[in-house]
């Protein structure tokens, strides 16, 4: 799925919203640690950026050659391509060996990711003990009564289009699997409940809405999800396009760390 972020990486750089700069002190204080985290799936770098207030080095990664391309440059972040087709002993590699990483992070975009076989790599990297992993992601937008349901028209509109992964972020992470032992922050099952607040115009919600995985891979099909009639709708909804709203993403989180040999045992 790679091509579907390959056209849209400008635009998807200039829409994504900052995570809150609290996300990261609260995963930079379960590491006693601090010298390596490694942002997997990093798209455009929004969460390597945070991370790197806390850690001397940040290692992100995607398989998205266009999104890295966009990636917000930082001193202490360094963007690796990393292709599907990588074998796990080159990219254990390139994340600096086994034991090396204090966090890893996985920020909106576990649902593309195949579990079994990132949570090997992870278990691998991850320095023992001591070692943290997090992910998080968020759903859809909350404005107005009237305006969230159109977005959840669009949604259902979009559901022969979605990722099967995608209930994930739909369920909140509730049922995902995260074979790790809690650090406070949440644990398999039971994820923490956050959000994002922020201000926004109209054009720029649009412009997050063309991004939309499901939007792409429908208009790869043939099938426009945004014509006229419903970015009009979605206006009036909310109030004119000179308007600044609040918006809130109801957000998620679960951290944990590498399993003991007793933990693996009972498992």
């Amino acid at each position: 799925m790679a091509d579907i972020f390959e056209t849209q990486a400008k635009i998807y750089a200039e829409t994504r919203m900052k995570y809150p700069r609290e996300w990261f002190a609260l995963l930079a204080a379960l590491t006693p640690h601090h010298g390596v985290a490694w942002d997997a799936g990093t798209g455009n770098g929004q969460a390597a950026v945070g991370l790197a207030d806390h850690y001397d080095r940040v290692v992100a990664t995607d398989v998205s050659e266009g999104q890295l391309r966009h990636a917000v440059p930082h001193p202490k972040i360094r963007y690796i391509h990393t292709p599907i087709s990588m074998p796990e002993d080159d990219l254990v590699a390139k994340l600096g060996g086994e034991d090396s990483v204090d966090l890893v992070t996985v920020a909106t975009a576990l649902h593309w990711f195949d579990l079994d076989k990132f949570y090997p790599v992870v278990e691998r990297v991850l320095r023992k003990p001591g070692g943290v992993m997090a992910v998080w992601s968020y759903r859809e937008m909350r404005v107005s009564p009237s305006f969230d349901a159109l977005i959840q028209r669009l949604i259902a509109s979009a559901e022969p289009f979605s990722n099967p992964n995608s209930r994930h972020i739909f369920e909140e992470y509730r049922n995902l699997p995260f074979p790790f032992d809690g650090v406070g922050v949440g644990a398999e099952g039971e994820p923490v409940a956050l959000e994002m607040k922020m201000n926004a115009s109209f054009e720029w919600i649009l412009r997050l809405l063309r991004t939309w995985s499901i939007v792409n891979i429908a208009k790869k099909q043939g099938i426009n999800l945004l014509p006229a009639e419903v970015v009009e709708e979605l206006e009036k909804a909310w109030g004119g396009r000179s308007l600044i709203r609040e918006v809130t993403f109801p957000s998620f989180m679960i951290a944990g760390k590498p399993r003991t040999p007793a933990t693996l045992r009972e498992g």
